[in-house]
């Protein structure tokens, strides 16, 4: 959501520092657009993002649990706080200008920390959701959505199917090799007609 200028430089902009917030309203606002014009309904959409991705969705899922019938975070950036915070790790500087830096700015700490997936887990129902993380990738370190699920365990008040995969040999892009890729596809495309009760050989 507002990864480049469709509506101008100035839209692109409005959804950095204080404005990040903008995106998952984006999302929502898409969503209910779609059950609007009578595309879908509520509770029907399974909504899918990797990492900053995913940190749009779960973001969405604190802000709209009901909205979705589904969720698919892959190596989804949800511990934001923080990691931004920790000025050791190699991309967090270059991020300061995206995000803000929490270090030095209260201002930006209360933001981000307003939104941060992890931080604003509620004890509230939640849809299906499956979650997916490389142990070597540098971008999204594992324990971030590892961390993420466990809360959300701990925490949601629904028997809904929560799930980690975590793939052992793999990075931030996934397995390498076209058979690998299709297979996570498959996964997830299996995921999302099991959240919808989509009959497969209908669909």
């Amino acid at each position: 959501m507002r990864g480049g200028e469709e509506l101008g430089r100035k839209w692109y902009e409005a959804a950095k520092f204080e404005g990040k917030p903008n995106t998952f309203l984006d999302a929502i606002a898409a969503a209910e657009a779609l059950v609007a014009e009578g595309c879908t309904a509520s509770g029907r959409i399974v909504v899918q993002g990797g990492s900053a991705g995913g940190l749009l969705v779960g973001a969405v899922l604190n802000m709209r649990p009901g909205l979705w019938a589904g969720a698919i975070a892959d190596v989804p950036f949800v511990d934001v706080l923080a990691t931004i915070l920790d000025d050791s790790l190699p991309l967090t500087p270059g991020e300061w200008s995206q995000w803000g830096n929490p270090i030095e700015s209260r201002a930006a700490f209360e933001q981000i920390r307003g939104y941060s997936p992890y931080d604003n887990v509620a004890a509230q129902a939640y849809p299906p959701i499956l979650v997916t993380a490389g142990v070597s990738d540098p971008r999204v370190t594992y324990w971030e959505p590892a961390k993420w699920v466990a809360r959300l365990r701990a925490t949601k008040t629904d028997d809904n199917i929560l799930m980690l995969r975590t793939n052992m040999t793999s990075g931030h892009f996934g397995r390498s090799g076209r058979f690998a890729a299709l297979e996570d596809a498959a996964r997830s495309q299996a995921f999302a007609l099991k959240a919808t009760g989509t009959d497969p050989e209908t669909a």
